[in-house]
């Protein structure tokens, strides 16, 4: 039997991969690059902030005096609409073809100095909402066949702005990393099983060891094969494709679990968590997919404290994900975390 104590690897079935788990590298001593602690103090409007209601973008345009949510096409996008469709050129192993595109960005809050883990349901609903409506948008035009929605907090994972807002890039074709998850779980169902995240899911509630917290409606889990240390996984627990699927308590769940679970980030190290979250869902391409299940993932680069960040370095980049902590150590310290958030506790 294999034992998760010493060096071992393992498999990621979503994306076909492996990882190297290498516990006993906790004990190094670190010498590595320290940063200060991220500012935490910050005003609840900012007149210099590009996107705080009422004042210019960068590119010149004006935001409404928005009250809750707030969409806009990105001014500085990296797809544009108007790209001419094309069969793509090749020069023998050199291929190429133009990509159509749209990036938005949405706003979660009027609030500059708010996160998701300092709104509240209501206003987390209201950020559900607009995630599923940008989804229904975009990807009801024909010629976008993928709606990415994707959030980046902090500087360490290169957000420009700390106002609280995410990104949403509609694409003409089904992106790479995407493609292998769908093929993944077409695979699964193919060679005998019911639906993969379903079955994994069922896995992790009989062990329960890396389950960080759940409700009715969804569980957050440190995925068995994950890479970042405290990397997560959002499951629903009904067979659900796409956010735009999710009934009313299923979206009054997810606002809630999605406090839960960030209020537990910042817990974790005192500070404002850095990470980047994605929505995995079905392409908008017209198929059904009903092997596919809506999930989300955060991929946070904290490692050891709140100065100690992990770096995709040399083995890495080279041969395939290696991580030290485990994910059952980085389950059990997010669950040791209270889900009252550390500013609001006296």
């Amino acid at each position: 039997m294999t034992r998760l104590d010493l060096p071992h690897r393992r498999y990621n079935p979503l994306l076909d991969e492996w990882v190297l788990v290498s516990p006993h590298r906790l004990q190094r001593p670190w010498q590595g690059q320290v940063e200060p602690p991220a500012a935490e103090a910050r005003p609840a409007y900012d007149p210099e902030c590009y996107l705080c209601p009422g004042n210019a973008r960068a590119g010149g345009k004006r935001n409404p005096p928005y009250t809750s949510t707030f969409a806009f096409d990105n001014d500085y996008p990296a797809l544009l609409p108007d790209v001419p469709s094309d069969e793509g050129s090749a020069d023998g192993l050199l291929r190429a073809r133009n990509e159509r595109g749209i990036c938005r960005v949405v706003c979660f809050s009027p609030r500059h100095d708010l996160t998701l883990a300092r709104m509240d349901a209501a206003g987390i609903r209201g950020v559900v909402d607009a995630w599923a409506e940008q989804v229904s948008e975009l990807g009801a035009r024909r010629e976008l066949r993928h709606v990415q929605v994707f959030e980046n907090k902090g500087a360490e994972m290169g957000a420009s702005n700390p106002h609280p807002h995410c990104q949403v890039w509609a694409t003409e074709h089904v992106p790479s990393f995407a493609a292998r998850r769908l093929a993944a779980q077409r695979r699964h169902v193919e060679t005998g099983g019911a639906d993969l995240l379903g079955d994994y899911l069922a896995q992790e509630e009989a062990s329960g060891e890396r389950i960080v917290c759940e409700n009715e409606r969804w569980t957050v889990v440190v995925p068995f094969w994950a890479v970042w240390p405290f990397e997560a996984m959002l499951i629903p627990r009904r067979h659900v494709a796409d956010l735009p699927a999710l009934d009313a308590d299923e979206r009054d769940a997810l606002a809630d679990i999605l406090g839960r679970v960030n209020r537990r980030f910042d817990n974790l190290f005192q500070r404002p968590f850095p990470y980047s979250m994605a929505w995995h869902g079905r392409p908008t391409d017209g198929g059904a997919h009903p092997y596919c299940r809506l999930h989300a993932s955060w991929y946070p680069p904290l490692l050891r404290s709140a100065t100690v960040r992990k770096f995709i370095v040399g083995y890495e980049l080279a041969a395939e994900p290696q991580r030290d902590l485990t994910p059952e150590q980085a389950a059990a310290r997010l669950r040791e975390v209270p889900e009252r958030h550390y500013l609001d506790q006296t």
